[in-house]
């Protein structure tokens, strides 16, 4: 089973570079997804994230107040770099947990989708791995549109991920996404079907 590291700042277009492995009969774990699932009202990574950042972060029904932790966090590198601590060992032992049950199950391959893939060590899990790129404006439109956050809000978020430059150095396979998804994800197909078949 081939492990492939996924990565590109928000709005670059993962999730349709995600789907083509899932058409070719792997499957994906969204580390983003599977954050959002460990931060349920009682979990111990909600627990840690509330005794760093305070009961601000929690929303009156016991969940993570998202909106909040973000406006704190992408304004302070710091508080930033604090949250990537606390959640990535969480995430990282789910991760590893659904890896193995991917390959008991016969995947041929499996997508980790991580917004900090080397910033997180996941990359060290992979055998290959990927970006997506696209320009700053179409992310920034994604972005609004899908988190229906301001433009100033977006433009923060983008402006404190890593940059395309760096992706491109990191990883062994770039997806260049010119705004047009159907072209990004025959794109997809086709590399990740190379990736799993060894050429």
């Amino acid at each position: 089973m081939k492990i492939i590291g996924l990565c590109g700042g928000s709005g670059a277009g993962k999730g349709t570079a995600a789907a083509a492995v899932v058409a070719l009969g792997g499957d994906v774990i969204d580390t983003d997804r599977v954050y959002r699932e460990l931060c349920v009202s009682g979990s111990a990574c909600l627990s840690e994230i509330e005794a760093e950042f305070g009961e601000d972060v929690i929303a009156p029904d016991g969940e993570l107040d998202r909106p909040a932790l973000a406006k704190l966090v992408f304004a302070d590198p710091e508080k930033l770099s604090k949250l990537n601590e606390i959640t990535h060992k969480y995430i990282r032992s789910e991760t590893e947990g659904r890896i193995e049950a991917f390959r008991r199950e016969g995947k041929n391959a499996v997508v980790i989708d991580a917004p900090l893939l080397f910033e997180s060590g996941f990359d060290r899990m992979c055998d290959v791995t990927v970006c997506v790129i696209a320009d700053e404006d179409s992310r920034i439109d994604r972005i609004i549109k899908r988190d229906g956050i301001s433009y100033d809000a977006a433009k923060s978020r983008i402006k404190n991920q890593t940059s395309d430059d760096k992706l491109r150095l990191r990883c062994d396979f770039v997806l260049e996404n010119h705004t047009d998804e159907t072209e990004l994800a025959a794109s997809a197909t086709k590399l990740f079907a190379d990736i799993i078949n060894g050429e």
